[in-house]
Order: C-alpha cells, then sequence, then structure tokens
C-alpha cells in the first residue's frame, strides 16, 4: 500500500463515504415511504415501486443487505483513516485521536444524519431509484445475509417476537381513516371530503339522531270522514303518510299517496276502501345505528321506518332520505314545510332557530358543538340543563354557544335565538 499516492487513498476514502450515504438514505427513505401509496403505484404497474414493495415484504433481508454494506464500508472508512494517520504522523495516540473523531464527524454528518433527512424527506424519489441497485446487491450478499439472519432470527424466537411477513400487515381504525381524510384535503375536493367524513359517522350516529319526532309526524287518522281524507292526502308534502286509528300510538299502516290517486277519485271511496291499500308499518328499534338501519332499508326493500322504544311506543319516523342526507346533504327537493321558518338568520347575525331543531343538524349548519350524546334536540338540551320549564327571555351558554330563549309555550321551548360569539 506504501507505493499507493495520497491521493489516491482519499479518493478511496470519499468513495466509501458516497456508498455510506447511498446505503444510510436507502434504508431511511423506504422505511419512510407511505405504504398505502406504494399499493396503489404496484397495482398501476411501476416498476420501481414493485421492487420496492418486494424488497419491503421481507424487511429482515433488506435491512441486512443495507446494514451490512453500510457497516463493512464505515469499517473499512476507519481502516484507512487508521493507516493515512500512522503514515502521515507516525504512532501518534494524539493524532490517531484526532482522525478518529474527524473520521467520525465525517461520517456521521456525510453518511448519516444528512442522508437520512433527505431520504425521510423524499422517500418516494430516492426510494424507487435505490430498489433498482439493492435489489441486485441482495442477490449477491443473499449467502452472507441469509446467515447472519439466521442469528437474528433465533434472537426474535428467544424474546418471542414475530418479524415474518403476517407481521406487516397494517390496518387502520375509522379514526385514523377520518385523519387520513382530513390530511387530504389538498387532493378531495371539499364536497368529497365531507361525504367520506360523514360515512364514517354512520357508526356511531342512531335513527334517534335524525328522525322526525313524534310530534312533528304528518300522519293520517283513518277515523275521518272520505272528504277530510280526500283533503289532507291532496295537500301532503310528502308520498308515504302513516295512518293511525284514533292515536298515533296505534298505527295501521303506511299509504302510498300514488295507490290513492285511483281510489281517491272513486265515489265509493270509504275508510275501510284505505285501508286495503294499506303497507303494513316498518318498525325500528331506537338506538339502531344509521349504517345498520340503511342496510335493513336495502334488504327489506323499504325506505320508512317507524322508531319505537323499548315499550314499543311510537317516538318518531326515520326515512331513507334521511340517511342519505346524513353524508350528501340535504337535498332541494326537500319539502318547504320541513325548512321554512326552522332557521332565520338575523341582520344582527344572529339566527331564530326551532327548539325543536336536531342538535346534529345545527352543528353541522352553524358550526356549533353541542354534545350529542344526550337528548337529540335543543329543547331536550336546554330543558336537561335548566332541570326545570325556563322564562322567556333567558340568556345562558351552552357548549360555548350564546343562546336566548324566545318563546316557551306548552311547556316546551318553542323558538331559540343562537348569538353571535
Amino acid at each position: 500500500m506504501d507505493d499507493i499516492s495520497t491521493g489516491s487513498l482519499l479518493i478511496v476514502l470519499a468513495i466509501f463515504l458516497v456508498f455510506s450515504a447511498f446505503f444510510s438514505i436507502a434504508e431511511t427513505s423506504m422505511m419512510a415511504l407511505n405504504r398505502y401509496r406504494l399499493k396503489h403505484l404496484v397495482k398501476t404497474g411501476h416498476r420501481g415501486a414493485r421492487l420496492t414493495a418486494q424488497l419491503l415484504s421481507r424487511p429482515d433481508r433488506l435491512l441486512g443487505v443495507v446494514l451490512l454494506g453500510n457497516n463493512l464500508i464505515n469499517a473499512a472508512s476507519a481502516a484507512l483513516v487508521t493507516y493515512l494517520t500512522f503514515r502521515f504522523f507516525g504512532e501518534s495516540e494524539l493524532a490517531l485521536s484526532m482522525a478518529t473523531l474527524v473520521v467520525t464527524f465525517a461520517i456521521l454528518v456525510f453518511s448519516e444524519i444528512t442522508p437520512k433527512v433527505v431520504g425521510a424527506t423524499y422517500p418516494e424519489r430516492i426510494a424507487f431509484v435505490a430498489a433498482y441497485i439493492l435489489t441486485p446487491l441482495l442477490r449477491i450478499a443473499y449467502p452472507i445475509v441469509w446467515f447472519v439472519n439466521l442469528f437474528v432470527q433465533g434472537m426474535l424466537r428467544l424474546f418471542r417476537l414475530n418479524a415474518g411477513p403476517d407481521a406487516q400487515g397494517q390496518k387502520l381504525t375509522m379514526e385514523e381513516l377520518r385523519t387520513l381524510v382530513l390530511e387530504g384535503g389538498n387532493f378531495l375536493p371539499q364536497k368529497h371530503q365531507s361525504m367520506l367524513l360523514n360515512l364514517f359517522d354512520l357508526e356511531s350516529a342512531t335513527v334517534d339522531d335524525i328522525m322526525v319526532p313524534r310530534s312533528q309526524m304528518e300522519a293520517l287518522d283513518i277515523d275521518t270522514d272520505a272528504e277530510e281524507l280526500r283533503r289532507h292526502i291532496a295537500t301532503s308534502n310528502h308520498t308515504r303518510i302513516p295512518v293511525y286509528d284514533h292515536s298515533t300510538d296505534n298505527i295501521v299502516g303506511i299509504l302510498h299517496v300514488r295507490k290513492f290517486l285511483n281510489l281517491g277519485e272513486s265515489e265509493e271511496f270509504t275508510p275501510e276502501r284505505l285501508r286495503q291499500v294499506l303497507r303494513a308499518p316498518y318498525f325500528v328499534p331506537k338506538g339502531t345505528t344509521l349504517l345498520s338501519q340503511m342496510q335493513q332499508f336495502q334488504e327489506k326493500q323499504e325506505r320508512m321506518g317507524l322508531v319505537v322504544d323499548e315499550y314499543g311506543e311510537l317516538m318518531g319516523l326515520v326515512t331513507l332520505e334521511d340517511i342519505l342526507e346524513e353524508i350528501v346533504g340535504e337535498f332541494t327537493t326537500q319539502s318547504p314545510l320541513a325548512t321554512s321558518g326552522r332557521y332565520e338568520r338575523q341582520p344582527d347575525g344572529s339566527v331564530m332557530v326551532e327548539g325543536s331543531s336536531l342538535l346534529r343538524d345545527l352543528n353541522r349548519r352553524f358550526g356549533t358543538t353541542f354534545p350529542l350524546s344526550g337528548p337529540k334536540t335543543l329543547n331536550g338540551l336546554i330543558l336537561e340543563h335548566f332541570e326545570d320549564i325556563p322564562e322567556t327571555g333567558t340568556s345562558m351558554k351552552l357548549a360555548d354557544q350564546p343562546i336566548e330563549i324566545v318563546q316557551i309555550q306548552d311547556r316546551v321551548v318553542k323558538s331559540v335565538r343562537l348569538l353571535p360569539k
């Protein structure tokens, strides 16, 4: 080695540092890759992604070839620096210590920290290129890597750790999926993002959250004269109407207005004839999740369900359209009676709302944060807060939202003003 010039040795040392940097940047970039984007690119036929996925399918082999190359080069670099130190300064302990510090600094800066930062910042650009180099290197060094991994696997078994391919499966929870959708705001239109987030809520929301309360249901009393029934049906804004006998506790069927058209024009129309075209009511237990109920509507080919409690008492009504609105937002074809007067924005920035408004709807429309775990309506939340019937004009804060009670009627909060924060 005495015949080799110092310049050549320094060039070799620089090459060692470059190779060490390559192994560091390749390792970091592959470990920092987005696995789900990688799977997508593999499905599209991206060759670099396919090679990378093959390497990552056996992380023990990938790390084996990377660390084998990195440690060999770092050890060779240290030996070369030691030789150069002895060549110029003799067997000086001080010179050897200084050279050790210098080579350690050079490896840390140029071969470890900087490459790892770059690899973590641009994983996709680097990993796919590095895969073309690491794949043949692994084939060449496979016997050594296999031998080293024998001891690695033995240690893992000793500590009862599973590092096989089955341990690499990653499953996302619902909250993690929600975070992915929120983080993908730059790639998803706002409307699509909102719909996806609403889909996740279908597992936590129940029919109680969106049902039309019993007091607001439009229903027909079959024990009414024919002319009154005709008038009621003709002015109805719904295509399906629950029909009861004397009391809404006794629902006898669901009337599809289309079936009534021919029957209603007949002179022989009677309540008894009306019973013949009624469809059997479909009851839904309270607390049923929206996702489960949507599946039930699909399986049973129903579009409307009557929500009942554990005692069988009617609580309200839920339709397939109500669930779909939870996903895509309100339909423009919704009946005027369902929306007119319920929300009215005032010149001072406040909003007049009905006490029967659903808390879930208020949160979605106005960005409020009313709790959804208890009462479902604003009236219920106010009564729970006071544990009494409040007086008109009372102001308070609920869930950090200033409100003012505008009207009380029949022991119920009829209208409320949402004040600006």
